[in-house]
């Protein structure tokens, strides 16, 4: 079964990888980010050497995102992420598992589950 894994985090106090080359990227201490960074490659690998993998994408930060709507046929388009939350979506996995268990297995060795959230959730098809 396919799942999508989605990761939430807050980009400022984590270092989301897209913010690392700002200050705000850099207030966890190089040391706890290394380490994660560590955790998450390595969860990358055994899921990619298990043939569990199909694709892993990190986002750009919330600041470049984009919202677009259209009402009565008048496209708006805002400047931010659609929610206001310090909680963002930072990247997915693309997962192709046993069931349900596995997925919820694999979200809890996602770093940001630590600090924040993983979703966890089935795609159609």
């Amino acid at each position: 079964m396919k799942y999508l894994l989605m990761i939430h985090s807050n980009p400022i106090t984590w270092g989301h990888p897209s913010f690392l080359h700002t200050e705000e990227g850099r207030a966890l201490p190089k040391k706890a980010r290394e380490a994660l960074t560590a955790q998450l490659d390595k969860l990358l690998d055994e899921l990619e050497a298990s043939g569990e993998l199909i694709t892993a994408v990190p986002l750009d930060p919330p600041a470049k995102t984009r919202v677009v709507r259209v009402r009565e046929g008048v496209r708006a388009t805002t400047d931010g992420p659609y929610s206001e939350a310090k909680e963002q979506l930072a990247g997915v996995f693309l997962i192709d598992v046993a069931g349900q268990d596995r997925a919820e297995e694999v979200a809890a060795t996602i770093p940001e589950a630590e600090f924040y959230a993983v979703e966890v959730r089935p795609v159609s098809a």
